[in-house]
């Protein structure tokens, strides 16, 4: 008499899922930061940065997807970061989902402001 294999696989909790997204976003924060320091800070400098300059940057829309994807990672991964360290300290599931739901409501608040403003360019003062 054969046996039968059955695959059997685990179910994929959603902490397994934060965990995941949160390696993720630490993956694609660092594809994102090192360019962003490199030229903003070594090739052209803190103190050349000025309302000017930000306007000759954002008129490239490349730009602008790219400090929109630099901002929505690091702020995702930073939410979660605290999402986790908030779930060290509490341990009823109504707190943990309350604070989950309050988390998330903050981190589109905040990233659609920085959206708009990333969307809504620069404008010069006097126009």
């Amino acid at each position: 008499m054969a046996t039968k294999v059955r695959n059997v696989r685990p179910a994929v909790s959603s902490e397994a899922r934060w965990w995941l997204w949160m390696r993720i976003t630490g993956i694609l924060m660092v594809v994102f930061v090192f360019p962003h320091v490199i030229i903003k800070d070594v090739i052209v400098g803190v103190h050349n940065i000025d309302l000017n300059y930000v306007a000759q940057v954002w008129a490239n829309i490349l730009w602008r997807v790219f400090d929109f994807l630099l901002l929505f990672t690091t702020f995702t991964h930073g939410m979660m970061g605290l999402r986790q360290v908030l779930m060290d300290y509490i341990h009823s599931a109504t707190g943990r989902r309350t604070v989950t739901w309050v988390l998330g409501i903050l981190w589109f608040v905040i990233s659609l402001a920085g959206a708009i403003a990333i969307i809504g360019g620069v404008q010069q003062p006097g126009m």
